[in-house]
């Protein structure tokens, strides 16, 4: 999949690791080749995927995904004459009008756009973006399938050319259904599953809004000290241990402040953690307990000096 060790899905900070030569599927690209092989020439993949990311209404550590490949036929790229340019272009064009059309299809008039991106797999590479709730979201990230991928599946990439995208299921699930947290997805409260009983598209109900309650962590930053970055910190294994403290009760942490201290140049930030409930009100006792075993964790798994 053209993925070097550089890059960032192989760093334990963005995957999961089982083993040292295991991980937890990240995305669905993972078996282009493997299908290219069988001889498929367009196909769909469903399948769950888990990644370490940021704590917000969009981003969980687990999601579905849906990958489609298509390569073209000699008669469909007949019209660009053999010119590789207007093959690409020919190829990204297509690409394009069914993605917009199918959000078009689902969603009804809505505002998208397209923004540039790189995937090792894909080149060129890019992301649809669609407005909701009053924010840009990213719904799938999409691009022409790079020559070498083809190669590697047994096949010749200067005949077989084409496109291949990767949606998020959930992502698309809240615009379809207007659902304005990821989290309700994995909700066992039978006020959020009845609603979609029916079969039918429906805009979800919120059946109550319960209070946000909100605690700031603040710390000294490790230092780096050696080539490998042994006591580097990075925000997502911050993500991942208030995530294994609160579970599903944390909603969003943001990084509030950072200073440099001007002597020693040490780094301090500072994060908000906000925890809401979407079935339940908690209480402050509740919170002040959970946030304290994140502060006693941060201290002694993440090396930073609380402050």
């Amino acid at each position: 999949m053209r993925i070097g060790p550089e890059h960032v899905s192989r760093q334990p900070s963005d995957t999961y690791y089982v083993n040292h030569d295991t991980v937890l599927r990240t995305h669905t690209s993972a078996h282009q080749v493997e299908l290219l092989q069988s001889g498929l020439d367009r196909f769909l993949v469903v399948g769950d995927v888990y990644r370490r990311d940021e704590i917000d209404r969009s981003h969980y550590p687990i999601f579905h995904q849906m990958e489609g490949v298509k390569l073209f036929t000699p008669a469909e790229l007949a019209p660009a004459q053999g010119n590789p340019d207007r093959e690409l272009q020919l190829i990204q064009d297509d690409l394009k009008r069914g993605l917009e059309g199918l959000a078009t299809h689902l969603f009804g008039p809505t505002e998208m756009r397209w923004v540039e991106e790189y995937f090792p797999f894909t080149e060129p590479s890019m992301e649809l973006e669609i407005q909701f709730q009053n924010e840009w979201m990213e719904v799938l990230g999409c691009g022409v399938v790079h020559p070498e991928i083809v190669a590697n599946a047994g096949r010749n990439p200067n005949q077989d050319k084409g496109w291949a995208f990767g949606l998020g299921l959930e992502r698309w699930a809240m615009v379809l259904f207007d659902i304005p947290d990821i989290r309700l997805f994995w909700s066992q409260d039978e006020r959020f599953s009845s609603q979609f009983a029916s079969g039918q598209i429906v805009s979800f109900q919120p059946y109550s809004k319960y209070p946000p309650c909100y605690k700031d962590i603040s710390f000294w930053l490790p230092p780096t000290q050696d080539d490998n970055d042994n006591y580097q910190f990075h925000v997502n294994d911050l993500n991942e241990l208030v995530r294994g403290v609160a579970g599903d009760l944390v909603e969003q942490m943001e990084l509030l402040d950072e200073f440099t201290h001007p002597k020693t140049q040490k780094v301090s930030q500072c994060y908000r953690i906000y925890y809401r409930s979407m079935d339940r009100s908690l209480t402050n006792a509740e919170i002040d307990a959970l946030q304290e075993e994140v502060r006693r964790l941060a201290e002694s798994e993440l090396n930073v000096t609380l402050r």
